[in-house]
């Protein structure tokens, strides 16, 4: 009786056949793909081979079939592969490894009819070999020949618990081998042995890196580099698509470990669909947001960078149309990569080389002008943290600067102009200069400023880098929320008396108070900060009159003193008796909930209504309190404020919000504030005007962190931990005391102080960068 349809369709969809449980079809197929594997692994070239000085490449691309590939590289492999013929498995002289592994015959998404199978696989110097069996002249069926190209991944354990095998995937060119075993042990052996026979190959190059270094040894004779570039054009500009990378990578996925939101795929990949998008710049009208894409790339996947130099200079070398907007579209993004990243020393002296014969063969052009521009952005490149804006990128294709804003508190903004290598240090020093602040003993940063936070800008940061997080925040923020923006204010006080009364500083640190006074840092009591509220108001608007512009409450009085005077919502017992809670959670899921609901809502709006009403009234004191102050000027306003808050002990401290850990283990922290100053470090229970215990910097024996959310303080004889979020901006302010004060330098972290004083003083008036023992926030953290 003749099977039915179905039936054969299952016994034949993995186009063979079994019977008597030996499989026929496949193994003959593999064997074939691996022959392949075999005849597509040797497309570059040992370090060890000279190559002549005409290596005559054409572009890659790729062959229309196996037989003409064979014929291409029939004789490296005769030299690099050892025919194996039927013989004893077991008296191979060069095995280094052998036993039994299960593979995956295909890889891809397991079926439940494909199943891994057993076979006998023999590790030698040159390649990964499996056999049907392992008696005496059973047949190869397959071979994965191992170069310094090649990787292995260490097993799984997720991979354990959803198979009960432990994995070992090998990488090969075309193919991966993925093994199987129920031991870890053993697995660890083959990944060991595997490695240890890649590492002692010797490294490959590209044809690519062969002619740079052709280039290089001959470029001071004219003659042979024109015949190098005319035999060769693989170094030249192609309109064809590029089907291999031009530089050497692993295969496999080993080095895409970047943190991004992208799903890229394995490195030699990723290089061929950037030749493809660097041949989209040629006819897109706007360029900008694909140059942002692949310096984007470059910075996710940093091993890119030399690759994409090299496409770039080979696009750009001898184009059908010099200067045309293809060309000079290649030129600017080229002019971006040399603000973004660093090549390597081989490719960058590549690339003098590439400026120079531009210049030299086209002078007063375009294209002379941006080698002449990258030549001197390459000399000042140390590295981004995130890539150029797409203002920035703007600003790079025209070889022009960018226009940065800088607010200062109580002073017109500045407009400074700045490149892709100024630094925060650069621009604060200017405005130093350009506001008269030169003579004070203060200090002084940019701070980054937005509706959650703020927080100083590094000395050693890069404004560039600053304005492509702003332009990165405004994409995720509501239309509502404020922009972020820089700003110039006072980093640390040193001297607060002696500040003049009509100069720009002093406005400076009135804004400053106002903004201590707001976020609740003054503690001091409610009739005083109405009245400087009253003063606030008085310094604004001058006399009290009906038609001044009148501020919103928030911006006069701080708001948590109006919340603190509500009620606080009463809590109800937590229900013991599991019964009720179940009746409780079922009744809340029904019109019971709807009622809850209905409650909360009305309960919220008489909160909203008493605020209000709280607002009100204390909007009409501070009225009263500025009608007051009838005749008084601005100056004098002023300083009654600034001598208001100078009253407070604290005052030229900054704060910071933390959490003591204390000593027993499971007591819960102590919420605190943590007080730094010129002279002494100070802790405060919030809202307190005294301080709780106060440390000169003569009885810290050390600080630093203990990790990412913890601070370290080592005062005498004990160690205080407090935790916080700022934990290097802590470190860096104490620093900053330590140095500008002319103090022994701070220790390293869990470490006594060893080390003489420290007579180097930063130039007046800047804040100096943080010292080399800083802690490194984690990946992704807002840092500065």
């Amino acid at each position: 009786m003749p099977f039915p349809g179905g039936l054969w369709w299952l016994l034949c969809c993995r186009q063979g056949f079994t019977l008597l449980r030996r499989d026929y079809g496949e193994a003959d197929r593999e064997a074939d793909g691996e022959a392949e594997e075999e005849e597509a692994s040797f497309e570059l070239r040992a370090q060890g081979d000279q190559g002549s000085l005409e290596v005559n490449l054409s572009q890659p691309t790729r062959s229309s079939s196996g037989s003409e590939r064979s014929l291409l590289v029939a004789e490296e492999m005769r030299s690099l592969i050892v025919e194996k013929g039927p013989g004893p498995v077991e008296d191979d002289p060069d095995a280094l490894v052998k036993g039994w592994l299960q593979r995956e015959v295909r890889g891809g998404v397991k079926t439940p009819w494909i199943r891994p199978r057993k076979y006998w696989f023999v590790l030698t110097p040159d390649s990964l070999d499996y056999y049907s069996s392992n008696e005496k002249g059973a047949r190869r069926l397959g071979s994965l020949v191992l170069t310094s190209l090649c990787s292995v991944l260490w097993p799984d354990k997720q991979t354990y618990k959803e198979t009960g095998y432990w994995n070992v995937t090998v990488f090969g060119r075309k193919h991966c081998y993925r093994l199987y075993t129920e031991h870890l042990n053993e697995a660890v052996h083959w990944v060991c042995a595997v490695q240890k026979v890649i590492d002692s190959k010797v490294p490959v190059q590209t044809p690519t890196q062969l002619l740079m270094r052709d280039v290089e040894e001959h470029c001071s004779s004219p003659e042979v580099l024109e015949q190098i570039y005319r035999c060769n054009p693989i170094l030249r500009y192609t309109s064809s698509p590029l089907y291999a990378p031009l530089l050497p990578f692993p295969y496999g996925s080993l080095d895409q470990s970047a943190p991004s939101p992208c799903s890229y795929t394995t490195l030699r990949d990723e290089a061929v669909k950037l030749f493809n998008s660097l041949q989209q710049l040629e006819s897109e009208r706007d360029p900008v947001p694909l140059m942002q894409g692949v310096l984007q790339t470059c910075l996710d996947l940093p091993p890119l960078v030399d690759e994409i130099y090299c496409q770039l200079v080979k696009q750009t070398t001898e184009p059908p149309a010099p200067g045309g907007q293809g060309d000079l579209h290649y030129w600017q993004l080229l002019t971006c990569m040399s603000c973004t990243f660093l090549p390597s020393p081989p490719v960058l002296r590549f690339l003098h080389f590439h400026l120079d014969r531009t210049e030299s063969r086209f002078p007063a052009s375009e294209m002379a002008k941006y080698a002449c521009f990258i030549r001197e952005a390459l000399g000042k490149t140390k590295g981004r943290e995130c890539v150029p804006s797409l203002e920035e990128i703007l600003v790079l294709m025209r070889r022009q600067e960018m226009i940065c804003t800088v607010h200062c508190p109580g002073a017109p903004a500045c407009s400074v102009a700045i490149s892709s290598h100024t630094t925060a240090e650069e621009v604060a020093q200017e405005l130093v200069s350009r506001l008269g602040l030169s003579q004070s003993p203060n200090l002084f940063a940019l701070y980054e400023q937005s509706r959650r936070r703020e927080q100083p800008v590094g000395s050693t940061t890069l404004l560039a880098d600053v304005l492509t997080r702003f332009e990165n925040l405004a994409g995720e923020e509501r239309e509502q929320d404020p922009p972020c923006r820089l700003c110039f204010k006072h980093y640390g006080f040193l001297d607060t008396d002696n500040v003049p009364r009509d100069s720009l500083e002093f406005a400076l640190l009135f804004e400053q108070a106002h903004e201590m006074v707001l976020r609740g840092y003054v503690p001091t009591s409610e009739d005083t900060l109405q009245t400087l509220a009253a003063l606030r108001l008085q310094s604004l608007n001058s006399d009290f009159s009906t038609h001044a512009p009148f501020p919103r409450l928030e911006e006069l009085f701080p708001p948590h003193v109006l919340h603190a005077r509500l009620p606080a919502p009463r809590r109800r017992p937590p229900t013991k008796c599991r019964g009720a809670r179940l009746r409780a959670g079922l009744l809340a899921g029904g019109l019971w909930g709807q009622a809850l609901a209905k409650q909360r809502a009305e309960r919220d709006q008489r909160l909203r209504g008493r605020l209000r009403e709280e607002g009100a009234s204390t909007m009409a004191a501070i009225v009263e309190k500025w009608k007051l102050l009838q005749g008084m000027g601005r100056p004098e306003a002023m300083a009654a404020y600034v001598a208001l808050v100078r009253e407070w002990p604290g005052f030229g401290s900054t704060l910071f919000d933390v959490d003591l850990r204390a000593s027993p283990v499971g007591a819960r922290p102590q919420r605190l504030w943590l007080g730094i100053g010129a002279k002494a470090v100070s802790l405060y229970k919030p809202g307190e005007p005294e301080p709780l215990d106060s440390f000169c910097y003569g009885r810290i024996a050390s600080f630093g962190a203990s990790d990412s959310s913890t601070f370290r303080l080592s005062v005498e004889d004990r160690d205080l931990l407090f935790e916080t979020s700022q934990v290097d901006e802590i470190a860096q302010l104490l620093n900053t005391y330590l140095t500008t004060a002319g103090a022994r330098r701070p220790p390293r972290p869990q470490e006594p102080a060893t080390s003489p004083p420290d007579r180097t003083a930063p130039p007046q008036g800047l804040c100096p960068a943080a010292g080399p023992w800083q802690h490194r926030p984690p990946v992704g953290s807002f840092h500065s």
